[in-house]
């Protein structure tokens, strides 16, 4: 009998005078539940796509953890002792000194610009770096090594390198903000350097693109004074999970103690990945409620099938179909609409989805989004809920209007026709 109900399902999805189409209520229903299956996963494949690619270009140009020592000038004077005892943890794979300082940089009189200087130890292999951007130094990727003119090497952000007008080969002075002293006449005076620009790299992030320059660790340090105390802004730590950051930085927090604090990268860049998990779930909700409204598509439509086929339903329970059987016809052609709106937005939200990361056909400001294309990231586990929960929704809608049907007595189905 399950074949005789969805023999008759099958006649009610169809046009009364053409049977072998789609009436124009089921199309209407079937287009709302596919219109919202493919919004629904490309928007989330975008939304993934722009937290993964943030995640990748953070984690290419910042360590996983920091160790700093508190203090007046957050400065770490035995760093190899704390370096040694870090790296005995199983899930630390490189730990390296660093140092930093917010410093301006002058082109001759012609304009200044403040800029964050980076100084990485070029000592040890590409696989005791800490960072990407510190490996491909290492590696030789960018250029930092010894100057023609005996300056110190610099490298520079493609976007700061831009905004300053400088090739490789040009110099820069370098004034420090940090390492400031007090001249006999009770004037201040920076610490100040000529540096010569050998390179430019890009990130692929607008803010760090603009404000990162690298040099090395030994000419930082003699800039901010403490080379000849051998002292360090403090140490980067890389992991074999960066996911696991704030479990192993509490671990590192609790075994090193006093003075020394752990700060991780999901830690600083918390507030920038919670804003995206909150717009991800906000635009997920709001999405999600076009499938609902296709679901009362469904309703409306059933309700009108139950309407319009009254006598023929009089007539089938006159001829001995039970009310069960009757529930039936209706839950089965209420499910195929949604089954069959749920295939087609997937395969459709599917295939835009992989037009957007294949062509990268959408540009979108990197000052405000970090990135210049619209990055796009399917997950398996967000198409799966998205498919579970549109089919459990479209076989909810389809409870009333078949509860009605199955109710319906012959004698009145047919005397009321």
């Amino acid at each position: 009998m399950t074949h005789l109900s969805w023999f008759v399902a099958r006649r009610y999805l169809s046009s009364r005078k053409q049977g072998h189409f789609l009436s124009f209520i089921t199309w209407i229903a079937l287009g709302g539940i596919t219109v919202g299956v493919t919004a629904l996963i490309v928007v989330l494949a975008v939304m993934n796509g722009m937290q993964e690619e943030l995640q990748g270009k953070i984690l290419g140009s910042t360590p996983h953890i920091m160790v700093l020592e508190r203090g007046p000038s957050l400065r770490m004077s035995d760093w190899q002792v704390i370096a040694d005892s870090v790296r005995q943890l199983p899930e630390v794979e490189a730990v390296a000194p660093f140092a930093l300082s917010k410093v301006v940089i002058v082109r001759g009189d012609e304009y200044a610009q403040a800029a964050d200087l980076y100084g990485v130890s070029l000592e040890g292999t590409p696989q005791d770096a800490v960072t990407e951007m510190e490996r491909e130094i290492i590696e030789g990727a960018h250029a930092l090594g010894v100057t023609a003119s005996g300056l110190p090497p610099l490298l520079l952000g493609d976007r700061l390198a831009s905004r300053m007008g400088v090739l490789p080969g040009d110099s820069l002075l370098v004034f420090s903000l940090e390492n400031i002293r007090t001249d006999p006449m009770g004037g201040l005076r920076p610490a100040v350097r000529e540096f010569e620009v050998t390179g430019s790299f890009s990130t692929g992030m607008y803010e760090y693109d603009l404000n990162n320059m690298y040099a090395p660790l030994d000419w930082v340090q003699g800039i901010l004074g403490i080379q000849a105390t051998d002292q360090v802004s403090g140490l980067g730590v890389r992991l074999v999970d960066p996911w696991e950051a704030t479990a192993v930085g509490d671990r590192i927090q609790d075994h090193l103690g006093f003075p020394y604090f752990v700060e991780s990268w999901m830690t600083t860049h918390q507030s920038l990945f919670s804003a995206l998990q909150l717009e991800k779930l906000a635009m997920g909700v709001i999405l999600f409620l076009i499938v609902v409204v296709a679901a009362f598509n469904i309703v409306s439509t059933l309700v009108m099938v139950v309407v319009d086929r009254t006598a023929e339903i009089g007539i089938l329970k006159s001829m001995g179909m039970t009310d069960g059987q009757v529930l039936r016809i209706f839950v089965l052609q209420g499910a195929a609409i949604g089954a069959l709106g749920t295939v087609l937005g997937t395969s459709f939200g599917l295939l835009l989805s992989w037009i957007l990361h294949r062509f990268e056909i959408i540009e979108i400001p990197p000052d405000i989004y970090f990135v210049d294309r619209l990055p796009v990231s399917i997950n398996p586990g967000d198409v799966l809920l998205i498919v579970a929960v549109s089919l459990v929704i479209s076989l909810l809608a389809t409870v009333y209007p078949a509860f009605q049907a199955s109710r319906l007595q012959p004698v009145e189905a047919i005397k009321n026709e």
